[in-house]
């Protein structure tokens, strides 16, 4: 029988030939029947796939073999078979689009000059011993904290992750230099070179949590200094980590209790609309698509 999974993946590493590369995943992607969206560049590759397990497991064990990408923490989550409505492998010019292609630096071993990494009891044990001075930095598009975020995080004003050299360069965050800063984001990617580019300009003391809000909400669910859902990009939209998860975010349209996000097709707009059911369903509102530049997190 069938057991629909969805994994969510990213690897930096140099990658001397981006098109071969894409061949061979959509290769073999397509072999074995999983659908999904991958990014590819020289800097590595980025994805999200959903299948059957044994077949993703297969994917996991091909992907491994490529130089680099043996390292590669594969985030697996609950699929529906449907998660995905078909395959695309691309190249560009960033895994993740910030803007500066040119200004990051990767070897085998990741990311060049990036944010140190903690663990999520890591992450506890500096807001222990560092307690208020301790900042969350959201690197994500503001909308996603809508529906969930650390408590008292920052939430940069930002629509996509391109927004954000023109945010630090505006120079309102240079109060946070020589603070502790720990950044977050989905699946811990966008924290890669999120962490890099603030170091580089002038940032001291900056961290990241490995793996992304995914794995500390694995961690600790509902019950640490996470709250609410993570939005996710493909058609489940939304991720809870507990069975006492708390609704954060309220209806553009009446203000109910949401944590899903949809498009107007009469609105056209980067930014979705977070629908309760309802008006969703009055509405003709649809699941958003999702943005080559905001893949995976």
């Amino acid at each position: 029988m069938a057991i629909p999974k969805v994994i969510l993946f990213y690897g930096f590493a140099p990658v001397t030939d981006p098109e071969a590369l894409r061949l061979w995943q959509h290769d073999l992607c397509e072999f074995l029947g999983l659908t999904g969206r991958i990014i590819i560049s020289a800097h590595g590759i980025n994805g999200t796939l959903g299948g059957d397990i044994n077949d993703l497991k297969s994917y996991i064990r091909k992907t491994k073999v490529y130089r680099g990408f043996n390292k590669i923490d594969f985030k697996w989550s609950e699929g529906t078979g449907h998660d995905f409505p078909k395959l695309t492998v691309r190249v560009r010019d960033e895994v993740v689009s910030f803007g500066a292609p040119n200004e990051l630096k990767v070897d085998e071993g990741g990311v060049v000059g990036g944010g140190q990494h903690l663990s999520p009891t890591e992450v506890h044990e500096l807001v222990e011993s560092r307690g208020d001075d301790v900042v969350f930095f959201d690197g994500r598009n503001a909308y996603e904290a809508r529906v969930g975020k650390f408590r008292n995080a920052i939430v940069p004003d930002v629509e996509t992750t391109r927004d954000f050299v023109a945010e630090f360069e505006s120079g309102k965050y240079d109060h946070l230099k020589d603070k502790p800063i720990v950044t977050y984001c989905t699946g811990g990617i966008r924290c890669e070179v999120l962490s890099a580019v603030m170091k580089s300009r002038g940032f001291e003391e900056v961290y990241q949590i490995e793996g992304g809000i995914v794995r500390y909400g694995e961690k600790y669910g509902d019950d640490g200094l996470w709250d609410g859902s993570l939005y996710i990009f493909d058609n489940r939209m939304s991720r809870d980590f507990s069975n006492h998860t708390k609704i954060l975010g309220k209806c553009d349209d009446c203000d109910a209790p949401a944590k899903f996000f949809y498009d107007r097709q009469h609105i056209r707009g980067r930014v979705p609309f977070l629908l309760c059911d309802d008006c969703a369903a009055n509405t003709g509102a649809t699941k958003p698509g999702i943005a080559d530049d905001d893949l995976v997190g």
